[in-house]
């Protein structure tokens, strides 16, 4: 069976890769990925080492989910700007963080293959522990916001200058590069 990529990652974390699972974040067009047990299911399965079924992403585990992500992008917000997060962002993501994470396994086939009792939950401690993690770590001084004019995307620049300016060259870098072209040419 073959995985349709259907989630932007790329963002050089994986709980930034989550918290752009609200597309056009902050603007009229905003988009939720995670709308339904459907796509959390496909969400993990991308994006997490453990395969996991829709029946598995219950409608609680999708709010979770969508309260998860918001609740790390205030977490990352409040850290870049010095700030110490609110209790409940805090309480949020801990207890996300605090849940079974998947474990590692060698087959009998010599690969490595993951597992956890419950895929979602493990995904999202996996997406909280990382957040966690780059709040507390000098790689937060990275985290930039994409120059994009409708994205509202946060990546981690490991440019070696740190003057990064899109969440990916692809999308919003050509995006930005075609309309100065438009605009010196009158096209």
């Amino acid at each position: 069976m073959q995985t349709t990529i259907r989630f932007r990652q790329g963002a050089g974390r994986p709980c930034l890769d989550f918290i752009r699972t609200l597309r056009h974040r902050g603007t009229a067009d905003a988009v939720e990925e995670l709308p339904d047990s459907e796509a959390l299911a496909a969400w993990v399965r991308q994006c997490g080492p453990c395969p996991a079924e829709a029946r598995q992403a219950t409608a609680g585990l999708v709010r979770t989910a969508q309260e998860l992500r918001e609740a790390i992008h205030r977490l990352v917000g409040a850290a870049r700007t010095g700030r110490t997060p609110d209790a409940e962002t805090r309480a949020r993501v801990n207890e996300a963080a605090a849940h079974a994470l998947p474990v590692p396994a060698l087959t009998s086939s010599g690969r490595l293959a993951w597992d956890a009792e419950d895929p979602v939950r493990a995904m999202l401690a996996l997406v909280a522990r990382d957040a966690l993690d780059l709040v507390t770590s000098p790689a937060l001084d990275r985290v930039r916001d994409c120059a994009g004019t409708s994205c509202g995307a946060l990546f981690l620049d490991t440019s070696r200058p740190g003057t990064r300016r899109w969440c990916s060259m692809d999308t919003c870098g050509n995006r930005a590069k075609k309309e100065a072209l438009r605009r010196r040419t009158g096209g």
